[in-house]
């Protein structure tokens, strides 16, 4: 099976349908299950970012850097 990735240029907003599949998004509930189980305030406040110098580097080249609109791979 090919896999399709879709990038959208930067500055670039999302269309009527996006947005509209955003907001019917924002209002389903939460499912928690044994893979993804509902964390406690403890355990949140446990994460932290990960190399948040080169992580801003990098948003900064993908800034910078043309990526075609569709790349597909097989």
């Amino acid at each position: 099976m090919a896999k399709e990735i879709y990038r959208r240029p930067a500055g670039t907003g999302l269309t009527p349908e996006e947005l509209a599949m955003l907001k019917r998004a924002e209002k389903c509930p939460l499912e928690y299950d044994e893979d993804s189980p509902k964390l406690t305030s403890e355990q949140l406040a446990q994460f932290r970012p990960v190399h948040f110098d080169s992580m801003e580097e990098r948003a900064k080249a993908m800034q910078n850097q043309e990526t075609p609109a569709l790349v597909t791979t097989t």
